[in-house]
Formats: structure tokens, C-alpha cells, sequence
């Protein structure tokens, strides 16, 4: 059952040439076959089938079906589904259930979505490889020895392996759109507040979104509409109203869009057949009718120092609810209260959660927090202030999803400043709150996936997927 698109699986669906448990089946045996590949850390075999049943039965019995009805949806392990497990990849986590549902998992479920299972990830969504996960590593669809780009690097290997059409991730720096561009499929990040929160295990709630990855811009749009919208579990999420964003994606037209290339995205050490392959889409972009336009951006260089300090500083706050105490792992080496919280901790985080926690608590810390903390979010107004110049000339801000290819599994483990400059491009948007996407573009010399990376205005969703839709390399 090879599809390229729901459009044609909801086809099927709705003549009854498949049926949704036939579909369901073939997600699930497919899951089965790759699970050496450590792609999903629970499956909802029996669950998944149960719901792909009753949706059979509502079809038969005359039920309208839902804008997603019986599509095959993968969710990453830090969105909540209640009486699921939510690990989070952490052994603090590991056998915790959730007690109750996401916003987005209630707004998938009320459009006749049926979940899969929950993918593997970097532990707490910190990383950018799939290797800080306490369950494995995940290799690169393209090339078992080498990453699938993290943190949502099981969701974007899951819709690349075909083991669901849609998979759901998180966006904190880069955790959607580096993994889709690594594993050549979409991956969107909405503006920030433009999908709940409400349910997402938070890393740096500031910057934290949920985010889109599947094959085309066309799927990729049907889930955000479902997504989008205000919800009241979360006073961060816009009161917009939500606008159909197929109509806007079909508005869009290469004749006249201006497209803005900045210098800082095309460094001189950025990888040759990153920069040819990149370069290549938007020449042949300019060929069809767009403008190519200089503009001058922030280094993206600032921006990884201040996304840094913030989402650090964010994390060890968020990250103190996790002692042992009330939920989650707790250490047998507890003589006091004291030794309970620190062994519990020691013994339940990874190396990278404990890294992130101190440079945040350091950051915070009196004395250092005018320093590091007060000035990292002067950079970020800085940021948000240029950008928005910027895209009142242009219509996109383009460039890679990330300065390589897919890297070697352990070849970065050693030295995390080179791991973190692998969301060099993607951070700012970040920084900004601004959408992003990922599309794929081309192969390299070595078979491997490259992304464009494209940035639009606030709320901007369906101008910047129709866009990634008329780039999206198509053999």
C-alpha cells in the first residue's frame, strides 16, 4: 500500500476500497518489521486497531467522517495521551503514565485521527542527534550509520520509514525542521502560541511549539488547521481566528515573491553541497519569476550564544519538578529528603539534561544573571526587531536547515558546541517566534538529504507552506 499523500489514503478510505483497520494493520506491520531501528518507544497495537474499528463502523453506519479520518499519526514521547506512557526518553520517566490528554491529541482524535504510537527523541527534547535518549539511538533512514537529526528524530525517521503519514514533534531551536531535513521530508514549526502547548512536557516554554512533519506541505496543512486555534488550558496560545490554509497555500505564486537571502546563512565553511543544492532551488526559483533579494540579518552565531543562556536558564526551572518526590523515577540511595532529591536526579537525567540544567542554574545565579540572562534577552529583542524589518521587503527569509549533512552516529558526542552549531539556522526563528519550515530540496554528493530552511512573517502558515510546496523537490 504505497501513498504519497492522505489525499489519496482518504480517497480510499471514503470508497471503502480500504478499510481503516487494513490501513491501520499495514502502518503497524511496517512499525513491526523497522522496530530494530528504535524508531517508537511504545506502540498502541491493540488500541490503534480498537480505534481503526470504530471508525469502519462510524463510516457504515452513515457517521460523517472527520477532516482526518483514519490517518496513521505518530506522536513524539513528550506529548501527553492519557493512560499512555510519557517518557520523555528519560529513564526519570520511564514508567510514568500520563493522566490525561493534550490539546492536540483531543483536536487529532476529534477529526478521526488514529495514533500509532509514541516515538523516541533526545531525552526532555534536548539535542540534535536522537542519541541523548535513554532508549537508543535512532539511525538516518538514508544511512543507518549516521543521525536522523534531533530532537524529534523518531518522529521524522517514522514518516520517512513510512511508518505513518503525519507525525507529530516539538519545536524548541530546530527539533522539527533540523529532523526533517535530515530524513528529506517537511517539518513545520508554527508561529509560537499558533498550536496549544497545553499537554507538551515543557523544556523552555518560551520557545517550545508543537510542529508538523510529513511528506508533502499539503498534509502538513490539513493537521495544522486541525491544530491551530485558541484553546483556554493555555494563556500563551493566540486568540486568532484559524484561516483555511489550502486557500492560502493555492494563492501563492512564484511570479514576483521575494525572496530574501541573507549572507549570514551562507557562510564560508558552510558544506559545498549544501550551498550548491541550495543555491541551485533558489536560482532556479529566480528562472520562474521570484526575486532574489540581499538582506543583512543578525550572525546567526549571537543566536545560538542567546538561544542558549534562555532555554537553559528556562530548563532548570522547568526541569526541578522532577525530584523523586511526586512522580516519576525516585533513587533506592535515599537516607533524607536532601539525598533523595540529588540521586534521583544523578541516576535518572542524562549526561546533556545535567548540562543544560547547571549552565541554567549558573545563568540565573546572583551575580551572573545581568551578565548572561538580562543580555541574551536583549539579543533576542534584537533579533526580533531586525527580522521583522526584514519581512517587510521580503515575502521569505531562505537559507539551509542546517550548515551539513546528516553526521556520523557518535561523531559530535564529544564536543557539544559542535552538536549545538547544528541548529545554527534554524535557532532564530526560534529566537523570534516566528514560522519555519523545512523542505526537501535535493541529495548530496553522498545520497544524503538536504532542507531549505524558510522563515515568514507572524501567522504567516500558509503563504510559508505554499512556498516550501512549489520548492519541494518532487522525484
Amino acid at each position: 500500500m504505497h501513498l504519497s499523500s492522505y489525499e489519496e489514503l482518504r480517497y480510499r478510505l471514503l470508497t471503502q476500497a480500504v478499510t481503516c483497520e487494513e490501513a491501520v494493520r499495514f502502518y503497524l506491520d511496517r512499525i513491526d518489521d523497522n522496530r530494530h531501528d528504535n524508531i517508537f518507544i511504545t506502540v498502541f497495537h491493540e488500541k490503534a486497531l480498537e480505534r481503526a474499528r470504530s471508525l469502519d463502523r462510524k463510516l457504515r453506519d452513515g457517521g460523517e467522517p472527520g477532516i482526518l479520518f483514519g490517518m496513521p499519526v505518530a506522536i513524539k514521547d513528550n506529548i501527553a495521551m492519557k493512560g499512555g506512557r510519557l517518557t520523555c526518553a528519560s529513564k526519570i520517566l520511564s514508567n510514568y503514565e500520563s493522566v490525561y490528554d493534550a490539546t492536540a491529541v483531543l483536536r487529532l482524535e476529534e477529526e478521526d485521527a488514529v495514533f500509532l504510537g509514541k516515538t523516541n527523541m533526545d531525552e526532555f527534547a534536548m539535542g540534535s542527534s536522537n542519541e541523548n535518549s535513554a532508549f537508543g539511538t535512532v539511525p538516518n533512514p538514508f544511512d543507518k550509520t549516521r543521525v536522523p537529526g534531533g530532537s524529534s528524530g523518531g518522529s521524522a525517521a517514522a514518516v520517512a520509514n513510512g511508518l505513518a503519514m503525519v507525525a507529530l514533534g516539538s519545536d524548541t531551536g530546530g527539533s522539527v525542521r533540523q529532523p526533517a531535513g535530515f530524513c528529506d521530508i517537511v517539518g513545520l514549526k508554527p508561529t509560537y502560541g499558533r498550536i496549544s502547548r497545553y499537554g507538551l512536557v515543557a523544556f523552555a516554554s518560551s520557545f517550545d511549539q508543537i510542529g508538523v512533519l510529513a511528506r508533502n506541505s499539503d498534509d502538513a496543512a490539513l493537521v495544522l488547521g486541525v491544530l491551530a486555534g485558541r484553546d483556554n488550558h493555555d494563556a500563551t496560545c493566540s486568540l486568532r481566528d484559524v484561516p483555511d490554509y489550502g486557500t492560502e497555500m493555492t494563492s501563492v505564486r512564484v511570479e514576483g515573491l521575494k525572496i530574501g537571502v541573507p549572507k549570514a546563512f551562507f557562510p564560508e565553511n558552510l558544506n559545498s553541497d549544501v550551498s550548491r543544492i541550495v543555491m541551485g532551488k533558489l536560482h532556479e526559483l529566480r528562472e520562474r519569476g521570484a526575486e532574489l533579494v540581499d538582506i543583512t540579518l543578525p550572525e546567526s552565531d549571537y543566536a545560538i550564544a542567546a538561544y542558549y543562556i534562555l532555554v537553559t536558564a528556562e530548563a532548570s526551572s522547568n526541569l526541578a519538578r522532577f525530584d523523586g518526590a511526586r512522580y516519576g523515577y525516585r533513587s533506592s540511595e535515599s537516607g533524607d529528603l536532601s539525598s533523595m532529591y540529588v540521586n534521583s536526579r544523578t541516576e535518572g537525567f542524562g549526561r546533556e539534561v545535567k548540562r543544560r540544567i547547571m549552565l541554567g542554574t549558573y545563568v540565573l545565579s546572583a551575580g551572573y544573571y545581568d551578565t548572561y540572562y538580562k543580555k541574551a534577552q536583549q539579543v533576542r529583542r534584537v533579533f526580533q526587531d531586525r527580522y521583522r524589518e526584514a519581512l517587510e521587503k521580503v515575502d521569505v527569509i531562505a537559507g539551509p536547515t542546517s550548515p551539513f549533512p546528516p553526521f556520523g552516529i557518535g561523531d559530535k558526542m564529544a564536543d557539544p558546541l559542535e552538536m549545538y552549531l547544528a541548529d545554527v539556522f534554524t535557532v532564530p526563528a526560534s529566537i523570534v517566534g516566528m514560522p519555519a519550515v523545512s523542505v526537501p530540496v535535493g541529495m548530496d554528493s553522498l545520497n544524503l538529504p538536504v532542507g531549505m530552511h524558510l522563515i515568514c512573517n507572524f501567522f504567516e502558515e500558509g503563504k510559508l507552506l505554499g512556498i516550501a510546496k512549489m520548492m519541494q523537490r518532487n522525484d
